[in-house]
């Protein structure tokens, strides 16, 4: 890599930004994406920013976007918007693509991203297979939000009477005393997603102490997750294949009982191909450095926007 890469792993909740040149690198962090705003103005306002924080003078901008849809994907359009920058190339990409680039690197196989959000990206030899990232409306199943929608449901069931109790009702009684009222509150909420996802890590800690709700969760969090990957990979699979990588990332599976059922569901449906755990090589913004140097043949090539010449 000869240029000088500005990368960027844009998620809901702050971007990183990391300046390559040659071996040498300086991160920054910002503000995660408003979502109820244009996205590549954003992106635009952290290069600038970027740039004047480290003084650096990046020809390259590279970006691993949460969320990002074909509309938004106009890496034209922000190369202008970047005009008198210096930078002359400008590479977009989910952030699917640059979470496996960043943990998998080159090889084969399936990585799931669960945090407030989750995504699953599965490559083959000569195909990719995305299976949910629909957001938390219409998807996202076994995510932070979805843990936290599920442990908030719990409690209702509990306060009306319908459910078994669980310890999660004493947790939202911190934030909201009159259970009653919380949902009200909560609709109200600017950062509504954020405090629901936040009550996964309460999940997780109580799972652990033995609250039967939340080992419940637990376990269909892990179940939702493993059918992603392993769905995921059907769909590339080759009768061929001997073994294929897959890699977690993201908070949710910080809990230990998440992520051992995880392991377990996914050793129940080897199917034709067998399925191998590994530990990541990297991070996402590793992936988007790694967009910079991003083969044409490569299958992943095709999930990835681009505009001018380094």
């Amino acid at each position: 890599m000869s240029a000088s890469v500005l990368a960027i792993d844009a998620g809901q909740t702050g971007m990183k930004v990391r300046l390559k040149n040659g071996i040498a690198h300086e991160d920054v962090l910002f503000g995660g994406i408003r979502t109820h705003v244009p996205l590549l103005p954003q992106l635009a306002e952290v290069v600038r920013g970027a740039i004047d924080r480290t003084g650096g003078t990046p020809t390259v901008v590279t970006a691993g976007i949460s969320g990002l849809t074909d509309r938004d994907a106009d890496a034209d359009a922000l190369l202008a918007m970047l005009s008198g920058t210096g930078v002359r190339k400008v590479i977009l990409a989910h952030d699917s693509t640059t979470s496996f680039l960043g943990a998998l690197g080159d090889t084969r196989g399936a990585v799931v991203a669960a945090g407030t959000g989750v995504v699953t990206l599965a490559v083959g030899r000569d195909a990719i297979a995305r299976v949910d990232g629909w957001g938390h409306l219409m998807g996202d199943a076994g995510s932070g939000y979805w843990i936290g929608q599920q442990a908030l449901e719990a409690v209702m069931r509990d306060y009306d009477g319908r459910g078994p109790h669980t310890a999660l009702s004493d947790v939202v009684r911190e934030t909201w005393p009159e259970l009653d009222q919380a949902y009200i509150a909560l609709q109200g909420t600017d950062d509504r997603v954020r405090v629901v996802a936040s009550y996964a890590a309460h999940v997780a800690r109580l799972a652990g102490e033995g609250d039967d709700v939340a080992i419940a969760i637990t376990h269909r969090a892990a179940a939702q997750l493993a059918l992603s990957v392993t769905t995921a990979i059907r769909r590339v699979a080759h009768v061929e294949d001997d073994r294929l990588a897959v890699c977690t990332l993201g908070g949710v599976f910080r809990s230990r009982l998440l992520k051992t059922e995880f392991d377990a569901a996914l050793r129940a449906d080897q199917g034709r191909t067998d399925i191998t755990v590994v530990a990541p090589q990297g991070q996402g913004i590793d992936g988007a450095i790694a967009l910079a140097d991003l083969a044409a043949p490569h299958p992943l090539a095709a999930a990835v926007h681009s505009a001018g010449a380094a």
